[in-house]
């Protein structure tokens, strides 16, 4: 099996898991998906609701920020926070504490009277987010004491919040198609029915043996580095990277510095960052992160390539990445035995390689024949994502003891979290530069037509909707040209990322053994 760490699980943690029927460990994962699920499709589900929620509640441009921005904002700031808090108080009674919570806000926030309500709303959804994923994690860590029972567990784990983050728009478009936009905030809670009449019942409950008294310095240190910190990314991928974005990003790395110098010293600390020195847990981290950003990333132009290049609807988009989301859940689970014959440390090289390889398509194909190359390109990618995801979760969860699961967890779950906002933020904000400098504008146009078409692709699109035939062709034609050698440059960056990953997971992770 992989290298674990060398404190035990607690013996009543033990005993009660060698009790268990394996029907009830695999019906506890049944009902631990539900939160995964939710949490994963609320992160994008709201995109296909916001033109009919600025249409009935009258939103402004930055009400509409923010009622995107509040829940992931919160959830990141807490998700340290809060795996601390079920190592100590009990992950399972966590996981029914945020899931009480999330679908009770999540009813109030569907018939949301006004954008001040709804923003709060989707901010206190955040709090119980936090709850629900760290605890998810861990709880797997210890209801599957078996590596390969484990690792099947994690495998699925990782399909369903892929799977949830990826059918989120086409999931919320459905929705607000057929029924109102509240309806993407209400079926959350008829969704978490089932885990909260049969959770008690089915998942055991675990904690730390050790837990130690509650630093409320710690708590406050800690959400003062993850909450400016992912606000500056947030800035940065909306307004580019300038001295706001950069001051928040700072602010929030001296506030981390100062938190992780403050758990050195105590005897009990909130997150216990000796794990770090653990170069197969630092290392599956750090794969994990660029996973996410490398799908995140590659997503963001290629929506924006089939809707403003290619003319397809939102929804037709969001179908066409569904090859992608099964090439994720396919390789996440294939994985899992093919761990037995190779090395853990390459099965994580090579899928950060097949990302790798997803960015070389987009880098030397021309896209101007459609969208068939960059749909390969992104199940390319998607393959590379599945399999070191899922590997490396498991080698994060292994590599630590049973009792300090949830804050290894909460630890993945935050690079879950930064490694979705790094991609769209450093990638787009790569790509909107490229845009504007590429850019050459037609003859003709008037001051608003040109400002717009300088700013965004979508600017563009719009400006020439209103043009007569020939400038807008012209309009239209130079603007994508600018996009496609944004991309070209953006994809660029993104196979060298992915390579230099691949090359770091095989050097430092080649130790680790095969499972058994």
């Amino acid at each position: 099996m992989f290298t674990q760490s060398s404190t035990p699980a607690t013996p009543v943690r033990q005993q009660s898991a060698q009790d268990r029927a394996p029907w009830r460990d695999w019906a506890a994962l049944a009902l631990l998906m539900v939160p995964v699920l939710l949490v994963a499709v609320d992160n994008t589900a709201l995109t296909f609701a916001l033109p009919e929620i600025a249409r009935s509640l009258e939103v402004g441009g930055v009400q509409l920020l923010w009622i995107v921005d509040s829940y992931p904002l919160v959830l990141a700031a807490l998700l340290v926070s809060m795996g601390n808090l079920g190592d100590r108080i009990g992950r399972r009674r966590l996981l029914m504490i945020g899931s009480t919570g999330f679908a009770a806000v999540s009813a109030a926030t569907a018939f949301a009277p006004s954008a001040e309500w709804l923003i709060a709303g989707r901010a206190a959804l955040g709090v119980f987010g936090a709850m629900l994923m760290p605890s998810t994690l861990s709880l797997i860590r210890n209801i599957f004491t078996d590596p390969n029972r484990r690792r099947l567990a994690i495998a699925v784990w990782a399909a369903g919040f892929s799977g949830g983050a990826a059918l989120g728009p086409i999931f919320g478009g459905w929705l607000v198609e057929h029924f109102w936009w509240g309806a993407v905030f209400l079926v959350a809670t008829f969704l978490l029915l089932p885990l909260l009449a049969l959770g008690t019942t089915l998942i055991p409950e675990s904690k730390d043996a050790n837990p130690g008294r509650v630093d409320v310095p710690s708590i406050a240190l800690s959400i003062l580095t993850m909450a400016p910190f992912v606000y500056g990314i947030k800035e940065s991928a909306v307004h580019g990277f300038g001295a706001t974005a950069l001051a928040f990003m700072v602010f929030g790395l001296v506030m981390g510095t100062v938190f992780v110098r403050r758990q050195r010293l105590l005897e009990n600390p909130m997150l216990d960052v000796r794990l770090f020195g653990n170069k197969v847990f630092s290392t599956a981290i750090v794969a994990n992160v660029l996973s996410l950003f490398s799908m995140t990333g590659f997503i963001y132009f290629f929506a924006q390539h089939l809707q403003l290049v290619e003319g397809q609807s939102p929804m037709e988009a969001g179908i066409a990445m569904i090859p992608a989301l099964l090439a994720t859940i396919v390789a996440g689970l294939l994985v899992v035995p093919l761990v037995k014959r190779i090395r853990p440390g390459f099965v994580v090289a090579a899928g950060l390689s097949f990302s790798a390889v997803g960015y070389l398509v987009v880098v030397v194909r021309d896209h101007g024949h459609g969208p068939v190359f960059l749909l390969s390109a992104l199940t390319i990618l998607a393959v590379g994502v599945g399999a070191a995801e899922t590997i490396s979760n498991d080698l994060i969860l292994s590599s630590v003891p049973a009792d300090k699961s949830g804050a290894a967890s909460a630890i993945s779950e935050t690079g879950y979290e930064l490694g979705s906002l790094l991609g769209t933020a450093v990638l787009g904000s790569i790509l909107t530069a490229s845009y504007q400098h590429n850019l050459v504008l037609p003859e003709g146009l008037s001051s608003q037509a040109a400002g717009n078409s300088g700013e965004t692709l979508a600017g563009a699109v719009d400006a020439a909707a209103a043009l007569p035939a020939p400038l807008s062709d012209a309009l239209t034609l130079a603007a994508r040209v600018a996009f496609e050698s944004g991309v070209h440059i953006t994809a660029a960056i993104g196979l060298v990322l992915m390579a230099g990953a691949a090359v770091l997971a095989a050097v430092v992770l080649r130790r680790v053994p095969k499972a058994r």
